[in-house]
């Protein structure tokens, strides 16, 4: 069996398969994938969060074994944080480094069993090819105050493809969010193109916005 790598993981085919892919791969994530393609998608990620003002709690989504919210807290942002992510294995390795508040396994194309209590989601690499959809915006702004801040990437492979432009643009319409802002990042830095060429190029928006 080959180790789990990005190709795998964006050519992933239902649940099961996300569980597998990601169970084999929580060991390796942060020293191979993350440090070998100079994984910069997290940095900017935050960086705009914090830009547009942030806010607090702070509920990461697909936080995986928890890059954001380690750039986020080097950034300066205070206040707890939680997480959500579909792995539990991945969440394990998230929780060894004693950042979250609190760690929540469920699968957020459906709705999600926490209350209505953040003023920031942000999420980095979970809305890409193999993942998930647009489908999950409403159950993230069920968790979220007035005037939360969110700040989500969204892989431009699917940006349009699977209709996130279509998404935002209908919540923007029926006047769920306000404050709507789309800026286009380099996901991978310049070490990318040795160990994986086909991905080293790939680019994300991210979206901000803020619930109403």
């Amino acid at each position: 069996m080959s180790e789990p790598d990005l190709s795998g993981a964006l050519t992933l085919t239902g649940p099961e398969a996300c569980l597998a892919h990601y169970r084999a791969w929580a060991a390796s994530y942060d020293s191979g994938f993350a440090e070998g393609m100079d994984y910069l998608l997290p940095a900017h990620v935050a960086a705009a969060f914090l830009a547009a003002g942030g806010g607090s709690p702070v509920l990461d989504v697909g936080a995986g074994t928890d890059l954001l919210a380690e750039r986020l807290r080097e950034m300066g942002q205070a206040g707890p944080m939680d997480a959500v992510d579909f792995s539990a294995e991945m969440l394990g390795r998230a929780a060894e480094k004693g950042i979250y508040r609190q760690l929540v396994q469920a699968d957020i194309t459906k709705p999600i069993a926490l209350p209505r209590q953040y003023g920031g989601i942000v999420s980095s690499g979970t809305f890409t090819a193999g993942h998930v959809g647009p489908e999950a915006f409403p159950h993230l702004l069920a968790l979220a105050w007035p005037g939360a801040q969110f700040a989500l990437s969204v892989n431009l492979r699917v940006w349009a493809a699977q209709g996130f432009d279509r998404a935002v643009e209908a919540l923007q319409g029926a006047g769920q969010i306000t404050a709507l802002q789309l800026i286009e990042v380099q996901i991978y830095g310049a070490a990318a193109a040795a160990l994986d060429p086909d991905h080293a190029t790939d680019r994300a928006q991210v979206v901000l916005f803020r619930a109403v």
